[in-house]
């Protein structure tokens, strides 16, 4: 069994990435695989854009990242990049705080315009974090996730099948 971490860098509770995200983890899990989630947007605002190393509320989550086999890194795009929330997350990471796991990053945009926001935005930032096994991950658009009324999400057939692949090669890399 490893130890996964997603990092939700969405400052809205309500986003349709917890669509993605929680599909992802029901699978990990069903897999056997331990999952915690960090909502950056759960942390202290003023720790993290001030980036506070020392701060007691931001220890647990570092810890997580540190003790993870994988990182699952979430994030809505804006502007053709990652959520800044989840960049002031990221920065408090140290040098080499993604070395030797496997990330997989899973993004939602308004359009499949952003897609290369995985490949342009987040893998040199995960590459200057030591991370050097980045899968190719998921990226959905918002219409392809339908929130429903009594709270939860629906995921259209084409996403749940990317999420599945994406989870199956997180599996595969965790246990080679």
């Amino acid at each position: 069994m490893a130890r996964i971490v997603i990092i939700s860098g969405s400052p809205n509770h309500q986003s349709r990435l917890l669509g993605l995200i929680g599909h992802t983890e029901d699978r990990l899990q069903q897999l056997g695989h331990e999952v915690s989630l960090i909502a950056v947007a759960d942390l202290p605002a003023e720790d993290l854009i001030r980036a506070n190393f020392t701060s007691e509320q931001l220890q647990r989550p570092l810890e997580l990242v540190t003790e993870a086999d994988a990182v699952i890194i979430a994030s809505p795009v804006y502007k053709a990049a990652y959520s800044g929330i989840l960049k002031t997350f990221l920065d408090l990471l140290p040098q080499k705080g993604l070395k030797g796991k496997v990330v997989l990053p899973l993004f939602i945009g308004g359009t499949i315009a952003h897609l290369l926001a995985i490949d342009y935005a987040l893998k040199p930032v995960v590459a200057a974090l030591g991370g050097t096994h980045i899968l190719s991950g998921v990226y959905g658009v918002d219409q392809w996730v339908e929130r429903l009324e009594g709270g939860g999400f629906e995921l259209s057939e084409e996403l749940r099948q990317r999420l599945e692949t994406a989870v199956q090669q997180l599996d595969v890399e965790l246990q080679g």
